[in-house]
């Protein structure tokens, strides 16, 4: 009996100086570097050969999305990113997962900042968490996709599974039209997925692209989490999107 207690006492220590040790290594202040490949981390390294040549008008309509906002307590939740499901640390905010709490985050400094930039962007939130129905109209897919058949440029904005789990960053371009130059832009930034990756994501079949920030694991979620360096490596992220949309349609 003794013995049991005494090894329930080492297991209970052992957790609390675990998550201890993981919280400091989460909010410790880490420098923000000005290399976006050092901050976001690997590119997808699969099988790739699309270009994006088709020629982009100097004000077109650019919606940013983002990934997951419709689909909590649902099968696309988003991952919650290596800090809560490696490390047992809190969720950035309740009833949400952790990609969706900084897809959020980075749509609004992509917009802001886009703006400043002279670029026609705005963004699409649902507002709902859960919504069943993939085509109902407040969906994420639905309001791109008929932002897409206007001549727009929808894009949603997600962050990779931490691991063996997620690939990378890069850009889905959509499945049934041809890259144009903005795809092309962003996959030299970020890296590309081929355009059938898993068959045909949901977003792409309706003609929105994904772009993949990276994993949401190491450097890139340190410095998310970390109230020093968090909003620094969001415009960071956000800046080098919007100049990939600019140098797409220049």
């Amino acid at each position: 009996m003794k013995k049991q207690v005494l090894n329930s006492l080492s297991l209970i220590v052992f957790f609390i100086t675990f998550y201890a040790f993981a919280q400091l290594y989460y909010t410790r202040n880490f420098n923000v570097s000005e290399d976006l490949d050092l901050i976001i981390g690997e590119r997808s390294n699969l099988s790739a050969n699309w270009v994006g040549s088709i020629d982009v008008d100097q004000n077109i309509p650019i919606l940013i999305l983002a990934g997951h906002a419709d689909s909590q307590g649902l099968a696309g939740a988003g991952t919650p990113g290596e800090a809560v499901d490696k490390f047992g640390l809190n969720p950035m905010r309740t009833g949400i997962s952790d990609e969706l709490f900084w897809n959020l985050k980075l749509q609004e400094s992509i917009v802001k900042v886009g703006k400043t930039r002279g670029l026609n962007i705005s963004s699409y939130d649902p507002g709902i968490r859960n919504i069943d129905d993939a085509n109902d109209p407040r969906t994420n897919w639905s309001v791109g996709r008929r932002f897409a058949k206007r001549g727009g440029y929808a894009i949603e904005i997600h962050f990779d599974a931490y691991g063996k789990y997620g690939v990378g960053s890069g850009l889905i371009p959509p499945f049934s039209e041809m890259p144009n130059k903005i795809d092309e832009s962003i996959a030299r930034t970020f890296g590309r997925f081929p355009i059938s990756f898993r068959g045909g994501l949901g977003a792409p079949r309706r003609q929105i692209r994904i772009l993949e920030i990276g994993k949401l694991e190491g450097l890139l979620e340190k410095n998310l989490r970390n109230l020093k360096t968090r909003q620094k490596t969001i415009k960071l992220i956000a800046n080098e999107i919007v100049q990939a949309f600019l140098n797409g349609i220049i």
